[in-house]
Order: structure tokens, then C-alpha cells, then sequence
């Protein structure tokens, strides 16, 4: 498993598994359940959600998907904006805990900018490190203006990561923000790194893919993964999916792919307004 440096020093999984949408059907808890646990089988033991996925039903599901195994994991959760303040990041930390069956996440992040100062929500990650109910905190879906206010505020220089829409056909965050992070070692969660499975129906990138020897999930995938200090959270709800997106690890972008990528998915020109679905 290829792995990603936190600003602390620790490694964790480039490749994780997300868990957007997983829980809100109960027809489909068995399988997604199972392809969660394959997953960990297969490494990819970083583990998001946030209480907002189906107002905590992705968190109860991965609760039941990783008990037994909590020492595997790094999971990460996020609070929402409107939950954000000093007072309120706690309490939803602790409902959080609560559905996932654990004592601590490994990563907490304010899951987007709300009206609470982000001083605030700091304060209260730090009280929460603390008191050992998380071990890092975060971000999601900040721009390098909040990052730049984040990291000014006091304590904001902790900041162990930033969640944010990357993907071959949004690629804005390389222009500005991807190398922020870069430059100060923060690592850039990429969520929906296959477009929400739109990318898998692209017959250019079908192609492509098929001309290297891979699958068109695996060549996203790959592409995202080869950035410096990018990890990426896939959703799988099958053993299938899983088992492919894995494979993923195995594709090698060699300059002859990267540049064929860009002609396909053209990367930014110039700066525009970070990306959220």
C-alpha cells in the first residue's frame, strides 16, 4: 500500500475507502458491509465518513463494519458547519463516537465553512485532542484563502489534512491549492476521484485505460494517486468494486499516460473558485 506522510509524521493509506451515500439503503448493508471489510483486507485501511452521510447512517454502518478490527483502522469523520462551534464540535464528536462504536477518531474535519469562526472550531479540536477523543484534525473543502486565515489563527497551524472534490475532470486545485498543500506538507483528501462513477462511463478514458492495461476506475484512480501528498477515498458498495479499484496501486503513470490524460482532461490554465458536489 502506497502511503501518505501526515504533517505529524505518521503514514497512512493513499488509497482509502469513502463511504458517501453507503447506509442509506437497507437492501444494500450486507454488501456494502462486506466490501468494506474486503477493503481493509486489502489495506485500504482509511476509513471516511461524516455524520451528515445520511444523517448517521454511514457512520452506524461502519461502526458494524470495523468492530472487531477498530486497532486496523484510521478513520476519519467530520462535523457539520452548523455544528461547528465551540460547544457544538464536541457534542457531535461525541455522537459520532458514538455510532462508530469507538472511543476516538483518527481525524476529525469541519466538513465546510460555516458561519462559526474557524478559530472556534480549532479551539474545539484542540480541547477534543485533549481530552483524547481525536488524534488529528482537519479540513474539507477549504480554499487556499481559508487555508491561509486557517493556518493564521491560533492553533491553526495543526491542520493535518484538507477533503476536498478532485478528480481527472476537476482538476482546478492543482493550480493553486494542491500546491499550498504540497509546499507545507498537508495532504489533499481527493472525495469523488471517479466523478461519482461518471468517469467509468467516459469511452475516451475506456480506451486509454484499456490500451495500458487497466480499468477506466483503476486510471482514475491512479491519476490522483500519483500527486505528491494526495490520498484517495473511493465509495465501494460491492466486493468487485473494491477488488478493481485496488488494482489501481498496480498502474504506473509513465510520462507517455500523463500527457495523453492531459489531452483528454486538460488541466487548469488558471486560478477558479474551489469545486464542491
Amino acid at each position: 500500500m502506497k502511503t501518505v506522510r501526515l504533517p505529524t509524521g505518521e503514514d497512512v493509506p493513499a488509497l482509502g475507502l469513502g463511504t458517501w451515500m453507503l447506509g442509506d439503503d437497507p437492501r444494500k448493508r450486507a454488501d456494502e458491509i462486506a466490501a468494506l471489510r474486503r477493503g481493509l483486507d486489502l489495506g485500504m485501511t482509511l476509513v471516511d465518513t461524516a455524520e451528515m452521510y445520511g444523517e448517521g447512517a454511514s457512520e452506524r454502518l461502519v461502526g458494524e463494519a470495523i468492530a472487531g478490527r477498530r486497532d486496523e483502522v484510521f478513520l476519519v469523520s467530520k462535523v457539520y458547519p452548523h455544528n461547528a462551534s465551540r460547544e457544538g464540535t464536541v457534542a457531535a464528536c461525541e455522537r459520532s463516537l458514538k455510532r462508530l462504536g469507538t472511543d476516538r477518531l483518527d481525524l476529525y474535519l469541519l466538513h465546510w465553512r460555516g458561519r462559526y469562526p474557524l478559530a472556534e472550531t480549532v479551539a474545539a479540536f484542540e480541547a477534543l485532542k485533549a481530552a483524547g477523543k481525536i488524534r488529528h484534525w482537519g479540513v474539507s473543502n477549504l480554499d487556499p484563502s481559508d487555508m491561509n486565515e486557517l493556518v493564521g489563527a491560533p492553533g491553526g497551524e495543526g491542520v493535518a489534512a484538507n477533503q476536498v472534490l478532485y478528480n481527472l475532470t476537476r482538476r482546478g486545485v492543482e493550480w493553486d491549492l494542491l500546491p499550498w498543500m504540497q509546499q507545507r506538507g498537508v495532504p489533499l483528501m481527493a472525495y469523488s476521484p471517479v466523478e461519482q462513477a461518471r468517469l467509468l462511463k467516459d469511452r475516451h478514458l475506456a480506451a486509454l485505460a484499456a490500451e495500458f492495461g487497466a480499468s477506466p476506475a483503476q486510471l482514475a484512480l491512479a491519476f490522483v494517486l500519483d500527486r505528491k501528498g494526495v490520498i484517495a477515498i473511493p465509495k465501494a458498495g460491492r466486493i468487485a468494486h473494491m477488488e478493481d479499484n485496488v488494482g489501481a496501486l498496480e498502474v504506473v503513470i509513465t510520462d507517455e499516460l500523463r500527457s495523453a490524460l492531459d489531452k483528454l482532461f486538460p488541466p487548469p490554465k488558471r486560478g477558479t473558485p474551489l469545486e464542491m458536489i
